[in-house]
């Protein structure tokens, strides 16, 4: 196989790597935001007037479920569930689907705890200078506590993303066709490794460039000091 038609499979198999990471961030960061927040409600942080117990502490068995199994076990689970609890057929769109929906879940409860870090890094009194200038808690957190914790989460949210691509080759395991699975088959048909170095390069320079990127937002918001 020429090395022209190599990169060409393999860059079709990098575009649905591409779909997977772009979704999964698409539905994990806001996600990840928002079981943050109810996460912090049993730790005291104070969204509304009270405290919601039963939901932090469910939130908190969630986050330590994704966080205490495998990824590729969450994938199987999600995939599989379906079929064998309501009867549902599966189909390429359902394994699409369920890749989607697994590392979402997958990679919203450790963002949830980065966001957490972020927050609770801010100190106290940014929160009674923001009460006693009148602000609502929704000013606070967007205006004043927000722009802190989007620079302290900076370099841990750099590492998730950095694995999330990487991690993408894991969809394998339910059938999805993305790059790595691209690069198994040509290395199984040819008897090579030459299409596993090429795809390593690949996700290597991906990951570059978001290195790159992530480090320009981290330099524009270095005018924030703690």
């Amino acid at each position: 196989m020429s090395f022209v038609s190599l990169m060409s499979q393999l860059g079709e198999g990098f575009i649905a790597t591409l779909q997977v990471f772009f979704l999964t961030l698409l539905g994990a960061l806001p996600l990840g935001l928002v079981v943050a927040f109810l996460r912090m409600n049993h730790l005291g942080f104070h969204i509304g007037k009270r405290k919601i117990r039963p939901i932090s502490l469910i939130t908190q068995f969630y986050i330590s479920v994704m966080r205490g199994t495998p990824l590729m076990l969450q994938l199987l689970v999600v995939y599989f569930a379906p079929y064998y609890v309501f009867g549902m057929q599966l189909s390429d769109t359902s394994r699409f689907t369920a890749v989607i929906i697994a590392f979402i879940l997958n990679y919203a409860a450790y963002y949830a705890e980065i966001y957490r870090s972020g927050i609770q890094g801010v100190p106290k009194g940014q929160y009674e200078a923001a009460e006693v200038l009148g602000y609502t808690r929704s000013q606070t957190f967007f205006r004043i506590i927000f722009p802190q914790m989007v620079k302290r989460i900076l370099p841990p949210m750099t590492n998730e993303i950095v694995t999330l691509i990487k991690d993408t080759s894991l969809a394998f395991a339910v059938g999805f066709v993305e790059m790595f699975t691209v690069a198994r088959s040509i290395s199984n048909s040819q008897r090579s490794l030459m299409a596993f170095f090429a795809a390593a390069i690949i996700y290597y320079v991906a990951n570059l460039l978001i290195a790159w990127i992530m480090g320009r937002f981290e330099k524009k918001l270095s005018y924030y000091h703690d």
